[in-house]
């Protein structure tokens, strides 16, 4: 299948999920499984319940998409109306199906229950439609094929989707053919989008016209996600220029680049510490645990993380990391000199070879003229010495927290490939 030649579509049925309470996921399964064909959405849609909201929406995609697959409504109750909606659209009739009847009262029975009638509606199934199998739950779902398009409805619930997708719907797909699609993703700290983009700027003028570059932010993170599928007969050739286009990024960008694989940073610094037989610690104040938690989340973190100490108070700081009182009355709290020797203190305590600390305001409230809100710093003690940065970072009180451990885990990175430039070959 040439992927610029077929449209797809994913339309999620649910007045629930234009609420604030409930959040539509299905979608990403349904791309993470087409990615494995090498295809791609082109259209992703949330519509209410309503017959006629519905009807529209199925009428723009049935004009523009190939493929259509349709999530949710299948339900027994009066407002799961997609069968409805699809049938009307198409002009086609509701057709009755005794077999599906009895599995869905047989499966009400396996439980010694008995079927409300209301479940009776899922019987019905649009004329032309071959129905999938539910083993999962009550509602089958449809394959349709008319006019060179194929329209596939599924039930909303992932348990009864996820399992019906990766059964029934994609070994079909897979009979119109795979792409294979060179993917990479880059992942960037330091540096905002901006200031990113202004580095690789060079990179977009001799960009190949199918190569897709997408650049992404977020607080203290941004991605540049590449893109390409392999033209048959040019692999060679397309994977070279995929690569050299990757190389010329990472070179641009040079140590504001921690991954060129999407690793995340957490799993950079694990990877370092492991390969060199160090050991890490942390102790924090305003980051409350999430950089021990970061570290940890990592499989086997116990290899090179000693331990983690949340030193919340003025008094936690001097009873656990030695920091004077008198440094903390004077200095304050969050301060460069209050940073470097809660690392300090920690290195020195757990015997670990580097000692990480995070100390600041991360809001909403607190701050002041001197002291915003925002202000971080970070410290890090390690063999030989110790270093400490002062931090503005801006947002939720959750994005100021992340940052601070993003920028921690960064100098930590910095401060390993310096010393093992120091360090030289073997």
């Amino acid at each position: 299948m040439e992927r610029d030649q077929k449209t797809i579509e994913f339309i999620a049925v649910g007045s629930e999920l234009l609420t604030p309470h409930f959040q539509e996921t299905n979608s990403l399964f349904i791309s993470e499984k087409l990615q494995e064909l090498g295809w791609t959405l082109a259209f992703k849609t949330v519509v209410s319940d309503r017959l006629e909201d519905l009807k529209q929406v199925l009428k723009i995609a049935w004009r523009r998409s190939w493929l259509i697959l349709v999530c949710g409504g299948l339900g027994p109750t009066d407002d799961d109306r997609t069968r409805q909606a699809v049938a009307e659209m198409l002009g086609a009739r509701l057709v009755f199906r005794r077999d599906i009847l009895d599995k869905i009262r047989l499966r009400f029975e396996s439980r010694g229950l008995k079927m409300p009638s209301s479940n009776r509606r899922q019987a019905y199934v649009i004329e032309g439609a071959e129905v999938l199998g539910n083993p999962h739950g009550t509602a089958p779902g449809l394959w349709l094929e008319k006019k060179s398009r194929i329209m596939v409805l599924l039930p909303g619930p992932p348990s009864e989707l996820k399992p019906m997708f990766e059964n029934l719907v994609l070994p079909r797909l897979k009979q119109f053919g795979e792409v294979r699609v060179l993917r990479s993703v880059i992942r960037i700290t330091g540096a905002g989008e901006s200031m990113v983009e202004d580095l690789i700027r060079p990179v977009y003028k001799s960009l190949p016209s199918d190569l897709q570059l997408i650049t992404l932010a977020s607080p203290g993170d941004v991605q540049i996600r590449l893109e390409m599928p392999v033209r048959s007969g040019r692999p060679g050739a397309d994977e070279k220029a995929f690569n050299r286009v990757k190389a010329r990024i990472v070179r641009l960008l040079g140590n504001l680049v921690y991954s060129d694989e999407g690793k995340s940073l957490e799993q950079v610094i694990g990877e370092k510490l492991r390969a060199a037989g160090w050991t890490l610690a942390c102790a924090e104040s305003c980051s409350g645990g999430l950089l021990a938690n970061r570290i940890t989340n990592i499989p086997g973190s116990s290899d090179y993380f000693l331990e983690g100490i949340v030193t919340y108070s003025n008094r936690s700081k001097n009873l656990e990391l030695g920091v004077p009182e008198e440094l903390i009355a004077v200095k304050g709290a969050v301060s460069e000199e209050v940073a470097l020797a809660m690392a300090e203190g920690l290195r020195k305590k757990s015997g670990a070879d580097f000692a990480l600390s995070t100390t600041g305001i991360a809001g909403p409230g607190g701050g002041s003229q001197a002291k915003p809100v925002g202000l971080v710093y970070v410290g890090l003690a390690f063999p030989g010495g110790s270093t400490v940065t002062r931090n503005l970072f801006r947002g939720s009180r959750e994005q100021i927290k992340f940052q601070a451990t993003q920028k921690a885990l960064d100098m930590l990175r910095l401060k390993l490939i310096e010393m093992s430039k120091e360090a030289g070959p073997e």
